[in-house]
């Protein structure tokens, strides 16, 4: 998995990062697809439909037949002709090359994402499917994966998936704001970007193009849209748009609208989000709008009996709730974290005597920031990051990790790009973080430090040695709110750690 110190701001940075992982599969299902390609009495259809259960491996098939697509002519629009193509050797050889796992150590915000797709998918088959019968593959297997370029960012940064997901829809921040601190560039180009790139089906590509280079169209059908109570005054207003009115009657944007409204009621059914996906979804379909909620719902009923997952969110779930709740809002928020045990409390005291020897116990640094951890870690720190500052303050290297994703303790940041960094580093000094502050001071800490922090609440202290910042403490209780008990302790341990910095720069004097 990459490290965070290699996190790409570019937009070519990222296509050649994320065009190079690849995508774990889980191990029941590999094995069933192995097995159903070894079966000689199974047709491509039925072989097919089987790998649907693992979009991973489906989008894996399709990407490789349509590698050589200007030797083949049009890509491969859906997984039946991709497998005639490739051939059943090379499927064979291809799954035998895709990592396993179990289930559980698949990152969840890339199960989450391939649930919204088998959402999406069944949408598209209940709304348009029998309207277009021909077209029930491209229409089936474009809802599937139109949202896979989004597949490898959560699979190889899941925090970023998280932190976005917190920002945007939890706090209502700008997409493009938290885009560009979290990637550097915004996200639906980096989707449309990696969609050509791979050659996926024309009309996911289609789709983002339209979301990135052409939202004109998309912007005068939703107003069109909005007036749906009036189905004959919508119909002249697109007879005097002929542009619009051939875009609209594409069948291609079924497989948009299929993935907004799974998309959308992922975080709310009955925000405005989701509202204007329906009209938009009415007027395609010249359906009123109570008639097209009771088939959306119908199908994200029968989505969520075939498809869902043990610790995964269907939006089925919320159809229970009252019709105005929000699924970020509702779910509890992260208790004010416990004082710590009498078992923790001798720990601790065991880690600040070490930190308080004299002369220093430790022989080198790495010893010194492993201690130190562990003393904040017991002090009731759920989530610690000890990061070194070089001789100049041109750069804070992550030492040590304690309760945050895998590839944090390898997080570079640079402090010139934030005025909190700079400060903190200019002279010893604390900043605490909380929904009384959150949205000023948020603003100016580097995306890839958030996104380890989901949360409102967080601590950062700066600790000098010879008169000179020389470590930065990041730590929290899990992203809720501070136990009051536990920050006087806190301070005792960052008065044992200021010591032990002072005691090991004096070693051997």
């Amino acid at each position: 998995m990459p490290t965070q110190n290699a996190l790409p701001r570019s937009l070519d940075a990222w296509l050649k990062q994320l065009d190079g992982i690849r995508l774990p599969v889980d191990s029941s299902h590999h094995e069933t697809i192995r097995r159903t390609l070894a079966d000689s009495r199974k047709s491509m259809r039925e072989i097919a439909d089987r790998m649907q259960a693992s979009p991973a491996i489906a989008l894996a098939v399709l990407r490789d037949a349509n590698r050589h697509v200007s030797e083949l002519g049009e890509p491969a629009e859906s997984l039946e002709l991709a497998l005639t193509r490739l051939g059943l050797k090379r499927a064979e050889a291809l799954l035998a090359q895709l990592p396993v796992q179990d289930e559980q150590d698949i990152p969840l915000p890339l199960r989450q994402l391939q649930l919204i797709g088998l959402h999406a998918s069944q949408q598209a088959s209940g709304l348009f499917a029998g309207r277009l019968a021909r077209l029930w593959q491209e229409i089936h297997w474009g809802s599937l994966l139109f949202l896979a370029p989004l597949w490898p960012l959560a699979a190889s940064r899941p925090e970023l998936f998280e932190a976005w997901e917190r920002r945007v829809l939890g706090q209502g921040e700008p997409a493009s704001k938290v885009e560009r601190e979290l990637l550097g560039v915004p996200l639906l180009q980096l989707c449309l970007a990696l969609a050509r790139h791979w050659r996926l089906p024309e009309w996911i590509i289609q789709g983002y193009r339209l979301l990135v280079e052409d939202r004109r169209l998309l912007v005068k059908a939703l107003h069109i849209a909005r007036d749906n109570e009036h189905p004959l005054h919508q119909q002249q207003q697109l007879d005097a748009d002929p542009t619009l009115q051939r875009w609209l009657t594409q069948p291609g944007n079924s497989v948009l609208l299929a993935n907004g409204l799974a998309l959308s009621s992922h975080h709310n059914w009955s925000c405005e989000h989701h509202l204007r996906w329906q009209r938009l979804a009415g007027l395609y379909l010249h359906t009123a709008i109570p008639e097209l909620q009771q088939l959306i719902h119908q199908q994200a009923a029968l989505s969520a009996r075939q498809h869902q997952q043990p610790g995964l969110w269907h939006p089925a779930e919320a159809l229970l709730w009252p019709w105005d709740a929000c699924r970020l809002k509702l779910l509890q928020a992260p208790k004010p974290a416990a004082p710590p045990n009498a078992d923790t409390v001798r720990q601790w005291k065991e880690q600040c005597t070490r930190l308080l020897a004299q002369p220093s116990a430790f022989a080198n640094v790495v010893q010194l920031t492993e201690c130190a951890s562990l003393a904040l870690k017991c002090a009731g720190m759920r989530r610690v990051l000890v990061l070194l500052a070089d001789r100049n303050h041109t750069r804070l290297q992550a030492q040590q990790a304690l309760g945050l994703a895998e590839g944090a303790a390898n997080l570079r940041l640079d402090p010139a790009q934030s005025q909190v960094l700079r400060r903190l580093l200019a002279e010893p000094g604390q900043l605490r973080l909380s929904p009384a502050n959150l949205a000023q001071v948020s603003a100016l800490l580097p995306g890839s430090l958030k996104a380890l922090f989901a949360g409102e609440h967080l601590i950062l202290r700066s600790i000098a040695s010879n008169g000179r910042v020389a470590m930065l403490l990041v730590v929290d209780q899990g992203g809720g709110e501070l136990n009051e008990t536990t920050l006087p302790v806190f301070g005792k341990t960052v008065q044992c750690i200021e010591r032990a910095l002072a005691g090991f720069a004096r070693r051997g004097s």
